[in-house]
């Protein structure tokens, strides 16, 4: 297992996975336990939501995916589109993350100054969640991506897997034991990027 500087450093997005896993499922399970637990959130609201797909759940998804943009995709345009999805699917899993309206809502109607603010803190909670699984996948010799197909699945993932009706779908991340390398990554100058004054 990697520490978390290296994790993090390592940390890349991988499109070529495959259906194998270096670890148990329970292992797996724990990081996205760890991670739902532990992320920081406004006011300590616990908004963050997750579902582990594993298998056929996850095959599951990626194939309502597919249905879903072919019925917006134009047919002659149709086959990047499908390799992409197919892609996503070939892998051995994929979290879904979610955001619970429910605490969002509360700390609005308690702090009515800071009610127009929520709606971001949450998302920023949310984006550190997936950080934290990404992170917690790579460590174990996972590849994985992020993935924001939300708009045409909510719908259909709420019926499947009985989503209530105030889980926002953000993000999907799946993952597998990586089958290509991640593409090049530049960085751009790290002192136009931080400042500091002493």
């Amino acid at each position: 297992m990697k520490d978390f500087f290296a994790a993090v450093k390592d940390r890349r997005t991988y499109y070529g996975i495959s259906k194998a896993s270096p670890v148990s499922d329970d292992r797996i399970k724990e990081i996205v336990h760890f991670a739902v637990k532990h992320v920081p959130s406004a006011f300590n609201s616990q908004s963050g939501r997750a579902v582990l797909l594993l298998g056929k759940s996850s095959d599951d998804f990626w194939s309502m995916v597919k249905e879903s943009l072919r019925k917006i995709v134009p047919a002659d345009k149709f086959a990047p589109t499908e390799e992409k999805i197919d892609g996503f699917g070939s892998g051995y899993g994929t979290v879904l993350f979610f955001e619970d309206s429910r605490p969002v809502k509360n700390l609005q109607e308690q702090f009515p100054a800071y009610a127009a603010h929520f709606p971001v803190w949450s998302d920023h909670s949310s984006g550190m969640l997936q950080y934290i699984v990404w992170a917690g996948l790579e460590s174990e010799g996972f590849g994985a991506s992020l993935q924001h197909y939300a708009p045409v699945v909510e719908d259909d993932v709420r019926k499947k897997w009985d989503i209530p009706a105030q889980w926002r779908l953000i993000a999907q991340m799946p993952f597998g034991v990586p089958v290509a390398g991640p593409g090049e990554k530049e960085f751009l100058p790290l002192e136009d990027r931080v400042w500091i004054r002493e």
